[in-house]
């Protein structure tokens, strides 16, 4: 047999399956030794029948004018009658016998004491120095069928006190595992990116080490990923002014220089330092993202947010590059808005990296706070879109950019609970790309309205 895999189930299963056999052994016990007791008092019956009645039929035996006359009582009213007896003489001549005694029960008389047949219990006893012996039976059936009597009384009360039991028993196990269950519920509660100690002081004394062994390795792989976090925004920090540096000496270097292969390849040395640049930013924003605290204890209106964001992007690009669709009433978050910024800038740069060249990105924040960043372009295959939230992953080796872009957005809508939908084609188009991203919001400042075309940038 299989145990069930459940330690409650287990444990009820076990628990209740033996206490049942260890009732039923008990029960079996108790009827042998009620039956050896019962045994014991119809034998002293039997005994004391057979000593009443002797004296009795002496006398009567006695009185008689003829001998080795055969007298049969009658029966004074009908009755069940346990106990059959004969008299007999020296010879065996019976001379008195119950009106319910059968001959053929009693078999020849070899001295006093119990004796026992295939169907009666017998008990020989004499007077007058052996000339008057008296023999009663009790007939094996109705000790068979007290002995049963007994076993039912015994047997019939279990089948209502061992269920009563299992189900105590199983309240009392799921009683007991309580707070194994609430520790379960707790872990499964967290998100991957919950490393905090789960609480366990209410877990018996056999499980608590489980709990504590728990907390310590969450708190190793905290410390391991905040130093990872730490060291990839530090390095990404300080490379930032010898970047900036080097940018200077390359542009410096293009403006001093009068050969054309060395203009080419200053420019190429620029070209290729801002890019690190960038990268830098992206490994900033990434450990931003992964371990900084990203919703508040108050809202903000995250409109203004995307209009700083979008017209710091858009100073660069030619007009109408950009499309800003903002709703008439407050959207308020409480997202972070140095987060929701981030989120922004990398959706509008994907879009502009890899959107096709000259159609207008479309930037969209709902009333109900979707925002939709969306662009015209090929159909990006639905293998490679599920890998694009994926760190370094880019749609096509040609492609420029980081590949962290779409991983920083992802990893905020992860710890937001928000997960970032991507979708190619666009809803209603044969091409395109989508991304959208639903904002942790607490209702509006006054009621939602449709939402306008705020510039197009």
């Amino acid at each position: 047999m299989r145990l069930p895999r459940s330690l409650q189930a287990r444990l009820g299963l076990s628990l209740g399956v033996l206490l049942t056999v260890l009732w039923i052994a008990a029960a079996s016990v108790t009827a042998l030794i009620l039956r050896g007791e019962m045994d014991e008092v119809f034998d002293s019956a039997l005994q004391e029948t057979a000593q009443r009645l002797l004296p009795l039929a002496v006398l009567d035996i006695v009185d008689r004018e003829e001998d080795g006359v055969t007298q049969r009582l009658g029966a004074i009213r009908a009755h069940d009658e346990f106990f059959t007896y004969i008299v007999r003489d020296a010879e065996g001549r019976v001379l008195l016998q119950s009106h319910a005694a059968e001959l053929a029960v009693f078999p020849a008389y070899d001295g006093p004491g119990f004796r026992q047949t295939a169907t009666h219990r017998l008990y020989n006893d004499d007077a007058l120095q052996g000339t008057i012996r008296i023999t009663v039976a009790e007939p094996l059936a109705y000790r068979a069928s007290v002995a049963r009597e007994i076993q039912m009384g015994l047997g019939l009360p279990l089948l209502v006190v061992v269920p009563l039991a299992l189900l105590a028993i199983a309240l009392t196990v799921r009683a007991s595992l309580a707070p194994l269950r609430r520790f379960r519920a707790r872990l499964e509660a967290r998100n991957a990116r919950d490393l905090s100690p789960v609480p366990g002081g209410d877990l018996p004394s056999e499980l608590a080490p489980v709990a504590v062994t728990l907390n310590r390795l969450l708190d190793r792989l905290k410390a391991t990923f905040d130093a990872e976090r730490s060291f990839a925004a530090n390095a990404a920090h300080e490379l930032r002014t010898p970047l900036a540096g080097a940018i200077a000496q390359a542009q410096r270097l293009q403006s001093e220089t009068r050969e054309p292969a060395a203009g080419e390849r200053a420019a190429s040395i620029e070209a290729t330092l801002k890019r690190l640049t960038r990268l830098s930013e992206r490994l900033m924003q990434l450990a931003r993202a992964e371990g900084g605290q990203l919703r508040l204890d108050q809202l903000a209106d995250m409109r203004a947010v995307a209009r700083v964001v979008v017209g710091d992007i858009a100073q660069t690009l030619s007009p109408g590059r950009i499309a800003l669709t903002l709703p008439e009433t407050p959207v308020m978050s409480d997202l972070d808005p140095d987060a929701f910024g981030i989120v922004c800038r990398n959706l509008v740069d994907n879009a502009l990296r890899h959107g096709a060249d000259g159609s207008p990105v479309e930037v969209t924040l709902t009333p109900d706070g979707h925002l939709i960043v969306s662009n015209e372009g090929p159909v990006v295959p639905p293998e490679i879109l599920d890998r694009l939230t994926t760190r370094f992953e880019r749609a096509s080796a040609s492609a420029d950019g980081s590949g962290l872009g779409l991983a920083i957005v992802a990893a905020i809508a992860d710890r937001v609970g928000s997960p970032l939908v991507l979708n190619s084609p666009r809803p209603g188009s044969r091409s395109g790309f989508e991304a959208r991203l639903t904002l942790p919001t607490h209702g509006t400042t006054s009621k939602a309205g449709s939402s306008r075309p705020d510039s197009s940038i």
